[in-house]
């Protein structure tokens, strides 16, 4: 049964700070209540139609809450709800620094749009980057939408919220990565040489690399548009411009 209590608590978990109080989180949809459970995530509540129950060959040893298409529209964040949500366990995940001495990272700078952040989460993970650092200003990664738009990837790339400026200033220092960044005064990034180990920055929405965070590049990078000489849009989207610098980095990789 769908308590009054149950439904308080998942409409709650839309906040920040409930989130952090309860170490709670929404997630919603089939494909992702899946990759939760295949990967054997800690689930406090499992609340499904009768019909998603019956299809399913394995079952989380959680409290299973059966309920009707119209009852989960009551806690759903979704338009349109799927047929599942689940209630998770938030898992810290601890950030070892020798550990990504040798990797491909991202780095989110205040990006605040929960959608970019869930895309850039998924892109991430298509192109086998394990470790995604964020400002702490970035959108949070248990906020709803954006566990929605990570389409599961959340449970496969590790998101860890840092002091961005010092976070940088260590890594290039101690252990010599280099740093990118896109910028409208970046070098054309299909004329660099870039390196299979480093940290890419991508910076907010509205401004761009931050003027702290700009100072630590080592490279500006620049995606040009396809036809020369046309005129300059504002900027690319964030995830958008993620996607073709993650795959340049790994195109000149595995020539």
């Amino acid at each position: 049964m769908l308590s009054k209590a149950i439904i308080k608590l998942v409409r709650s978990l839309d906040q920040k700070k409930i989130r952090v109080e309860k170490k709670l989180f929404v997630t919603e949809g089939n494909k992702i209540v899946s990759e939760i459970i295949n990967n054997q995530l800690p689930i406090t509540y499992l609340v499904a139609t009768k019909e998603w129950i019956v299809k399913q060959t394995k079952l989380p040893k959680t409290e299973i809450i059966k309920v009707t298409k119209s009852e989960l529209k009551q806690i759903s964040f979704q338009k349109t709800p799927q047929q599942v949500l689940a209630v998770c366990n938030i898992v810290n995940k601890e950030l070892h620094f020798s550990d990504l001495k040798n990797e491909l990272i991202l780095a989110l700078d205040n990006v605040q749009n929960p959608g970019n952040v869930g895309t850039i989460i998924r892109i991430a993970d298509w192109f086998g980057i394990k470790n995604i650092v964020a400002s702490l200003s970035t959108a949070d990664i248990y906020n709803p939408k954006v566990i929605q738009a990570s389409m599961g990837a959340f449970v496969r790339v590790m998101v860890h919220y840092v002091l961005l400026e010092k976070f940088l200033v260590k890594m290039k220092s101690e252990n010599n990565l280099p740093i990118y960044g896109t910028t409208l005064q970046g070098k054309n990034i299909y004329n660099q040489k870039l390196s299979s180990r480093g940290i890419i920055v991508m910076g907010s929405e509205g401004n761009g690399i931050s003027e702290n965070i700009m100072k630590i590049l080592t490279k500006q990078l620049y995606i040009p548009p396809f036809i020369a000489g046309a005129p300059p849009n504002e900027s690319l989207n964030v995830a958008i411009a993620t996607a073709i610098v993650c795959s340049e980095f790994r195109r000149q990789q595995n020539l």
